[in-house]
């Protein structure tokens, strides 16, 4: 059996190089590791008579790793089993996937040659009606769902909306439906990008899988690359473990480099570390790597930076648009202009011999663009993967310059106040804090991207002004403290 199995990854491997409708249906076939890793994730005691349902399934990688896991532990010896897949390609070769499991159970195949998001809105609607009741229901739904953004004006939008799910990309609309096409203490194990955790687009899908299930696991692929590597694709995915219609419990985070799952780990958390109570963007949050003492940290991270007084701004100065204003060197009649590159461990250096310019001329066309000189921290928008931190800052202070203006480039975020500048201690102090190994984690937990949105900083909760200008006070009274100093002192301030 187990042989059987395994050739489905042969199959899945041949079929990636002759999919005519890849890039239509936006299709990722299944590795096999990873199916049967998620096929492990459901309650056992479950799994006795159970109605499964893979929408989107392939070749059926994913029914077939349950019903491996069924009849290798006897847990039954009959399932229902749904199929839902529109490539006709993939879809007739579903059948004999299940078939391999003849010897071993009866399996009542449905399979369904359909458009998912039409299908599910329907059954949906039957469960609605106040004259019907016979909208299918499922006890298992195990799913690898396609990432396509949706328009707002599309047929999938249009029907969604109908049975009250709005959302704005195809991964969210099937879990969606998922999640309303399950029974009462039903389960979903679904294998998804991390970008529903946090973002102001995703909020109704979040308060639709807070408020219908309970999160029961996360599974972190670390390595952005990793989890489909044989499909070239580059963003952190999560496996995800629900149940519906039961309490929220303690939550089990997960974790591995690759589908190798070689490095294994796992750690409780309480709810409130993965969904922090009383935020009304239900932001979900991935706890890693973190020890006791720095879980006690969070309890005085209780401000938001608007909180504070304070803005976050993507700099205003779009390069390539503004060339005939740049210079690679000051001159008379400019004014500096900051990029990314500007930013350095030691803070800003300035002028810096580069491919970017160092100054903006000022005029009454850019003047709209410039901010007062002041002390304003820096954080570059975008990190490569290869780096350790995410959070890259520095702090500029008006004595570094000698105009009464300057310029922020696209590609950094600017903390300010109201467009000013702010006191340099609290400067330092936010400088301080987002450049700790503590603030790193935090980061990394709530976002799964490289990139550092002013969106992003602006949800994030940050200790007291308070603390932020005796971080700053230390950082000026210590000639560029190194990491574990900075780490050491940021632990001490928040313990």
């Amino acid at each position: 059996m187990t042989s059987a199995i395994e050739l489905l990854d042969e199959e899945r491997l041949k079929l990636n190089k002759i999919l005519v409708n890849k890039s239509l249906y936006s299709q990722y076939l299944t590795p096999l590791s990873v199916a049967r890793f998620m096929a492990f994730l459901f309650d056992p005691v479950s799994l006795r008579n159970p109605s499964i349902l893979d929408a989107g399934a392939g070749i059926g990688t994913l029914t077939a790793s349950l019903l491996e896991r069924i009849t290798s532990e006897a847990l039954t010896d009959a399932a229902s089993c749904t199929a839902i897949e529109i490539d006709p390609l993939l879809g007739e070769r579903i059948a004999k996937t299940v078939a391999r499991f003849k010897d071993e159970m009866t399996v009542d195949l449905h399979l369904i040659p359909q458009d998912f998001i039409e299908w599910g809105t329907s059954q949906v609607d039957e469960q609605n009606s106040l004259f019907d009741d016979h909208g299918k229901r499922f006890s298992h739904i195990i799913l690898n769902p396609p990432y396509k953004k949706m328009n707002s004006a599309s047929h999938h939008r249009k029907l969604l909306s109908g049975v009250g799910i709005e959302t704005v990309n195809l991964y969210t609309a099937f879990m969606a439906l998922a999640i309303k096409l399950l029974d009462e203490r039903g389960q979903l194990v679904a294998i998804v990008p991390r970008s529903f955790c946090n973002g102001p687009y995703y909020k109704p899908f979040r308060e639709l899988l807070l408020s219908e299930t309970a999160i029961r696991q996360i599974h972190l692929f670390t390595a952005r690359d990793k989890a489909f590597q044989d499909d070239s694709v580059l963003q952190e995915n999560v496996i995800l473990h629900l149940e519906r219609g039961v309490e929220q419990g303690e939550v089990k985070i997960s974790t591995s480099t690759d589908d190798k799952f070689s490095d294994y780990d796992e750690k409780l958390y309480p709810i409130d570390r993965v969904v922090k109570p009383g935020d009304v963007e239900k932001f979900i949050y991935i706890p890693i790597n973190q020890d006791a003492k720095e879980k006690s940290c969070y309890a005085k991270l209780t401000y938001r930076l608007q909180d504070l007084g304070i803005s976050v701004s993507t700099g205003p100065v779009v390069g390539f648009r503004v060339k005939e204003h740049l210079r690679m060197e000051p001159e008379e009649g400019t004014v500096p202009l900051l990029y990314p590159v500007h930013i350095e461990r030691e803070g800003i250096r300035w002028p810096k011999v580069s491919k970017k310019a160092n100054a903006i001329v000022y005029n009454q066309e850019t003047e709209k663009w410039l901010y007062p000189n002041g002390s304003y921290v820096m954080i570059r928008r975008f990190s490569s993967k290869e780096e350790k931190r995410r959070i890259f800052s520095a702090v500029t202070h008006p004595e570094m310059f000698t105009d009464d203006q300057i310029g922020f480039e696209n590609g950094v975020n600017v903390l300010h106040k109201d467009k000013q500048g702010m006191p340099l201690r609290l400067a330092y102090g936010l400088h301080v804090y987002m450049n700790s190994s503590l603030f790193d984690n935090y980061f990394r937990s709530f976002n799964g991207h490289t990139q550092v949105n002013a969106t992003d900083l602006r949800s994030m909760y940050f200790p007291s002004e308070e603390i932020l200008n005796d971080l700053g006070s230390w950082y000026v009274s210590h000639e560029l403290p190194d990491q574990n100093a900075i780490d050491e002192k940021v632990m001490e301030v928040l313990s």
